[in-house]
Parts: structure tokens; C-alpha cells; sequence
């Protein structure tokens, strides 16, 4: 069978419905998305999780009101997708991704905004952008590897635009981690980072951000994640402890 259905998550069931990306609900990162996604901050989001026939989590989409994205955007008066992925591979190709970004695009209609708009990517942890051109969107900007995606419904609100996240990296001496507690992966990350940062003697300063005008004035593409050596964005995503000891290598080599 091919049947799937679509529900909401909300800050009074977001610690049992879970958050699809990561399912181990005793994981740091897992106790931490839930406590971001409950703060006051963060009004008008909402996560919509796939479920297959056996109610499986396979899918999902995570979206907010573009004022408070956690990316660095301006995107006022659109709704801005975080993140959209069909985690099982034999789940993709049945318009589970259309169904998800229609949910959204019902959203923005209710709430009048002037469209939804998404970062895509052909790098890892973004959605690239053929689901989001298939659905009637646009490239609106670029910067880097990255591509913003937009869907207008009027034209009440200027076009998004990326914020440029390169014009504060020089500010960043030695060895930098920014990230936040959006994505459930991050805390695991920093927490192998700080410890391998620990046992090759480097000092690695890590800042969280808490905030979205913080994460829109961040250092990296990503927005929530970012890794830093003097001046320099080495990584914009989630990274291993393997990644960064090689990195550690190519960067002091001996």
C-alpha cells in the first residue's frame, strides 16, 4: 500500500508524536528540539509528520512565519520552510514532498501571507530544488551553494532575500562553533566537537544562538550551524567527530 497520512505537532504533543529526524526521544538533542519548539519565540511553528500505513514516521516538514526564521533571511510576511525530507527511500516518489509543501501553501492562504519561500541546496542537509520548481516556485537569490525558493501569492511583501552571511565571519578569530537547538542533531555534534577540540589541545569557542535575529545574523548559510576558523566558514551543517579530526589535519598538518 501506498496510503500515508499527515499530522500536526504541537507543543502539547510534540514530546510523544516526536520529531520524525530523530526518534530517540532520550537523546540531548531530542529533549532539546522539543524545549526550542515550546518556546514563545518561536510562535506559529509548526512541524507536520508523515506517517505510513503501520504509522511509521517518514517524512516530515517544519515551517514558520518568515519574520522568525532560523535561517538568514528576510522573509517578512511569508511562511518559511525550515526543513522538508522523506527519510525512507522507498517512500519517495509518491508526491509525499507535494502533499507536504500543499499543507504549507493551505497554511499561508489561511493566515494571508504572500507566499512561502524554502533554502534549497544540491550539498547535504537541504532539500534540492526540484520538488520546490515541480510545485510552482522560483529561484528568488543565491549566495554560495545555496538557492532561495519562492511561491508568491501577491505581491503585498517584497521578494525574500538571503541576509549575507559572510560579511561577519572575519570577526570570528581562532576556532568558532555557532549552532542552536533547532535542528535535534546539533547538540550530539557539539558535544564530539568540544571533546575532540579538547583532546588535540585546541581551544574551540562555542556559542549558541537562542534567538532567530541571532540565527539570521549567523555566520553560515545554514543559519544554526556553523564551524569557524579564523574568518574562514569551514563547515555549515551538522558534523561528525571523524569530519572534524580531518579537518583538525588539513588544517594543522604536521
Amino acid at each position: 500500500m501506498n496510503s500515508f497520512t499527515i499530522i500536526g505537532v504541537t507543543a502539547e504533543n510534540v514530546a510523544e508524536a516526536g520529531i520524525c529526524c530523530n526518534k530517540d526521544k532520550k537523546s540531548p538533542g531530542f529533549k532539546a528540539k522539543v524545549e526550542w519548539f515550546k518556546l514563545k519565540i518561536n510562535q506559529g511553528l509548526n512541524i507536520k509528520l508523515v506517517l505510513d500505513e503501520r504509522g511509521k514516521q517518514i517524512g516530515f516538514t517544519e515551517y514558520i512565519p518568515g519574520e522568525m526564521a532560523w535561517r538568514p533571511v528576510n522573509a517578512a510576511g511569508y511562511l518559511f520552510i525550515h526543513c522538508i525530507a522523506i527519510l525512507e527511500k522507498d517512500s519517495r516518489n509518491k508526491n509525499i514532498a507535494t502533499r507536504l509543501l500543499q499543507e504549507c501553501e493551505a497554511d499561508a492562504k489561511l493566515n494571508h501571507k504572500s507566499g512561502i519561500c524554502a533554502m534549497c541546496s544540491d550539498g547535504v542537509w537541504m532539500a534540492n530544488k526540484t520538488v520546490f520548481e515541480k510545485n510552482g516556485f522560483e529561484v528568488a537569490d543565491k549566495l554560495g551553494r545555496f538557492e532561495l525558493m519562492v511561491k508568491k501569492f501577491d505581491d503585498k511583501n517584497p521578494v525574500p532575500q538571503f541576509i549575507d552571511w559572510t560579511k561577519n565571519q572575519a570577526n570570528y578569530k581562532g576556532w568558532n562553533l555557532v549552532y542552536s537547538d533547532q535542528c535535534p542533531w546539533h547538540e550530539k555534534s557539539v558535544a564530539d566537537l568540544q571533546l575532540t577540540a579538547k583532546n588535540h589541545g585546541i581551544e574551540l569557542h562555542v556559542a549558541k544562538l537562542t534567538t532567530p535575529e541571532e540565527a539570521q545574523q549567523a555566520p553560515s548559510g545554514f543559519g544554526t550551524f556553523g564551524l569557524i576558523y579564523n574568518g574562514k566558514l569551514l563547515e555549515d551543517h551538522y558534523l561528525s567527530k571523524t569530519r572534524f579530526e580531518n579537518i583538525l589535519k588539513q588544517q594543522n598538518p604536521k
